[in-house]
């Protein structure tokens, strides 16, 4: 180490005497030979340096030169570390500037430092830009033209959002500030600058804002202000807007004024917009069933090859074909409404094309599939359109367009295969099998409906759905359990097919499969309503009345107004003893908009929800009520003619007993209680008289044998020939095993509830037990029962229920098209012996 290093600083001593050589020769040489003149006894060989043997100390530069050089010396090449030569070249080359610019890359102190050539790191920093203190006017003026342009967006996207009233306010607000801004234009002499365009794009705003919410006047009192503006280019157009809102208001003469005046401000080259507002021409005239000139309206659509016709406006002119009855134009019609074409539909899937549910149709959107983006779900809603708008056409012309109904069902199914809609052929098919269906003709309708049986699973699965509705409907429960279970088999997330499959096992009595079942449907189908009340139905029917309450319940807050469901909270709340809320039920089911105030069954429930709370007035109203709508329920008659005896109104109990007597004329009990009354009157006359027809009729009763005895004595007329019979009759019941001193037939009398006897004998007190009566439900066959009443001699307030009302179940039926959501089914009444 210490070798190298004496060798670096003999290298930089060399370099140093080099150097001191060169700029000797370079003094010496033409260009820096310096000749001073006028200095004497100076010359030019003064200036020989030869005889110089020690050197000059070095300078600062020379000093840090030569430091530098020792450690770069040996790294550096030859024509770099100092002067020498080339390899064969005698000339030095002189040496290249090696002082670097000043960047290095490590700080020169120890504090790390920023780099800043310049010096304005310890200079203040500059002040940033000032806003001037004060805007002039027209600055000001575009200010404000900026806050209303960002409120009339606002506006706009709030429309979009659904926030129409949000953007109603800010639609106001952008007009006020353009009103104050118009004003502030005036004071500043600054007309020149009004912006005509902002006053157009804030008015229409505002009118379309008010237009959304309903605001009619606004809207048009706005809108006449923008077409009678002639500043306004195509303003006319908006008459179009106009046109709507009296047509919502059906005003429909005024609305086709204002379309024709849009469509004479339509230029003839943008036909898109004319043929839409024909089309509103032709639904006016619709609405005011003139069917002609609509037809002149629609049929301009199909000019230029039909191309602006869309299946609405199709289905309409189908309309009015029907409503002229006209069958070829009928069949014309149907043909043009198959062979439209519209953009997006060329390739026309119809497994996609399903018909939308009532349930789905009030939504906006639908939730997109795996794989499928806006468009492609666009596509299929607009399918979906297009295939409901062909098939209420084809299950309109079907059965009319022909001789017969079923050649018009088969040439409309024949023109469905030809344009390529099998798909939507097969569901006529079904079509065709409710017409059968709807005229009783069972048979055709079970034909039709086989033939799906080889088919797709789909349409297998809703014709098998449909046949077990029917052998359910006819009593046949193994085929409809079979056809159930096929249906199922097909599609197991059908909530139809397990309604009917579970129906099937309620019929079967087994309770706690058939509840298994419903649950399994809604499951499938949350708001199956169906399900819902059957699975209450058998919660009620195997004693489970808090599980029943709580399906009426779920199905009460979907419905909201639903009578059978109403009645049935009530029934359950009663049978829960819960009297109060089974009073609110029901009579919500009288005073409800929707509901039934004239139901006898409903009203006579009431009135005995009022006997339960020893209300005889509320009870005597509703018993009164129930029998003015449905004179034939015994429950009520008999408690309206005890009532009237108990108040010892005898004469108003007799119209009620005869109605009785003419419901049940074998039963002898009613006429002797008229009787009776007539004899608690004081008609003894007519109380006897009709003692003897009783007689006369039923020789054998005994009690009407003992009735004459007694009233022949308060008569004081013989009586012997009836003791003599009533002693035959006596020993003729001994004989038969009564014995003397058996209980003769109980008949019936209403001395005992009136409270007293009226010197009659002993044996004119009979106790009256009252059979069972009918029970009738809010118009729904077994809806619900009546209360049973049992009178007595002593106590008439002892009650006992009557047994369960039947019960009754909701069916699948599927009988218009097989679609995802069909429409609501009606229910099957069951049989009394199940």
């Amino acid at each position: 180490v210490c070798g190298r290093r004496a060798r670096r600083v003999c290298g930089a001593m060399m370099s140093l005497t080099e150097t001191s050589q060169l700029l000797q020769k370079e003094l010496m040489g033409g260009d820096y030979n310096y000749h001073v003149d006028g200095i004497p006894g100076m010359s030019d060989a003064q200036y020989d340096f030869g005889h110089v043997q020690s050197q000059p100390p070095p300078s600062a530069y020379m000093q840090r030169t030569a430091q530098a050089g020792i450690s770069r010396m040996s790294a550096m090449p030859q024509s770099r570390g100092g002067f020498g030569t080339r390899a064969g070249m005698d000339a030095a080359r002189p040496m290249t500037s090696n002082r670097s610019a000043g960047y290095t890359s490590a700080p020169k102190t120890g504090s790390r430092q920023t780099f800043d050539p310049m010096g304005q790191g310890n200079a203040a920093g500059a002040k940033p830009l000032e806003k001037k203190t004060e805007l002039s006017p027209e600055e000001r003026m575009r200010e404000i033209e900026k806050e209303i342009h960002k409120l009339v967006d606002q506006s706009a996207m709030l429309r979009e959002k659904g926030q129409l009233r949000e953007a109603l306010e800010k639609a106001k607000e952008a007009g006020k500030k353009e009103r104050h801004l118009c004003r502030q234009r005036e004071q500043l002499n600054l007309l020149d600058q009004l912006n005509v365009d902002l006053t157009y794009a804030v008015c229409l705003n505002l009118a379309i804002q008010h237009q959304a919410n309903d605001n009619d006047n606004e809207a048009l009192q706005i809108y006449t202000q923008i077409v009678k503006n002639k500043q306004y280019p195509f303003s006319g157009r908006f008459r179009v807007n106009m046109g709507n809102i009296y047509y919502k208001q059906e005003k429909w003469t005024v609305a086709i004024k204002m379309y024709r005046m849009a469509l004479d401000q339509i230029p003839n080259n943008v036909q898109a917009i004319r043929f839409k507002i024909m089309r509103n021409i032709g639904h006016a005239f619709f609405k005011m069933h003139q069917f002609m000139d609509a037809i002149d309206s629609y049929e301009n659509l199909l000019m230029n090859s039909a191309q602006h016709l869309d299946f609405m406006t199709g289905f309409n002119l189908m309309l009015c074909y029907f409503a002229l009855g006209d069958k070829d134009k009928m069949k014309s019609g149907f043909l043009k409404l198959l062979n439209i074409e519209q953009v997006g539909l060329e390739d026309f899937d119809d497994e996609d094309a399903e018909l939308e549910s009532p349930s789905n149709s009030n939504k906006d959107t639908r939730n997109l599939t795996e794989g499928d983006d806006a468009l492609r779900e666009d596509v299929k809603r607009r399918q979906r359109e297009a295939a409901t708008f062909i098939i209420k056409a084809a299950n309109l012309i079907a059965p009319t367009v022909d001789k017969t109904p079923i050649a018009g069902f088969d040439w409309v199914t024949d023109a469905l295969n030809q344009h390529g809609f099998p798909r939507i052929a097969s569901e006529l098919e079904i079509a065709k099998s409710s017409y059968f269906l709807k005229r009783k003709e069972f048979d055709k309708a079970i034909e039709v409906l086989r033939k799906f049986e080889k088919k797709e699973p789909s349409l297998m699965a809703c014709a098998a759905t449909n046949l077990s509705f029917l052998y359910f409907l006819e009593a046949d429960h193994p085929q409809a359990e079979k056809y159930a279970d096929m249906a199922v088999k097909a599609d197991r997330y059908n909530a139809r097919a397990l309604v009917n499959k579970g129906n099937c096992m309620f019929m079967n009595n087994e309770f706690e499969r058939a509840k298994e079942i419903f649950l399994e449907a809604i499951g499938v189908s949350a708001d199956c309503l169906e399900a819902i009340y059957n699975l209450g139905l058998v919660n009620m029917h195997i004693g489970r009345h808090q599980e029943a309450l709580l399906a009426f319940d779920k199905l009460h807050s979907i419905t909201t107004a639903n009578c059978e469901v109403m009645w049935q909270l009530g029934d359950i709340h009663e049978k829960l003893g819960n009297h109060a809320k089974a009073h609110e039920w029901f009579s919500l089911l009288v005073t409800s908009p929707k509901g039934r105030p004239t139901d006898p069954g409903v009203l006579a429930r009431l009135a005995n929800l009022f006997v339960k709370a020893n209300d005889e007035t509320q009870a005597f109203h509703y018993h009164l009520e129930s029998y003015r709508y449905w004179p034939v329920d015994m429950n009520v008659i008999t408690w309206l003619g005890i009532y009237y005896v108990k108040q010892e109104m005898y004469e108003a109990a007799i119209p009620f007993f005869n109605r009785a007597a003419q419901i049940e004329p074998n039963e002898v009990k009613w006429r002797l209680m008229v009787a009776s009354c007539y004899r608690r009157m004081g008609s003894y006359p007519q109380a006897l008289r009709l003692y003897e027809e009783i007689h006369k009729s039923h020789p054998n009763d005994i009690e009407c044998v003992r009735y004459l005895i007694t009233i022949c004595k308060e008569m004081k007329q013989n009586y012997e020939h009836y003791a003599a019979q009533l002693r035959k009759l006596e020993r003729m019941q001994e004989a038969q095993g009564g014995g003397p001193g058996g209980n003769p037939r109980a008949m019936g009398t209403v001395s005992n509830v009136g409270g007293g006897g009226g010197g009659g004998s002993s044996g004119d007190e009979v106790p009256y037990r009252r059979g069972a009566g009918g029970s009738y439900g809010p118009g729904v066959p077994g809806g619900g029962g009546t209360m049973r009443r049992q009178y007595e001699a002593e106590d008439d307030d002892p009650r006992e229920m009557s047994p369960p009302p039947p019960m009754e179940l909701y069916e699948a039926e599927e009988v218009e098209v097989p679609t995802k959501s069909a429409p609501k089914r009606r229910l099957a009444e069951r049989r009394q012996d199940d």
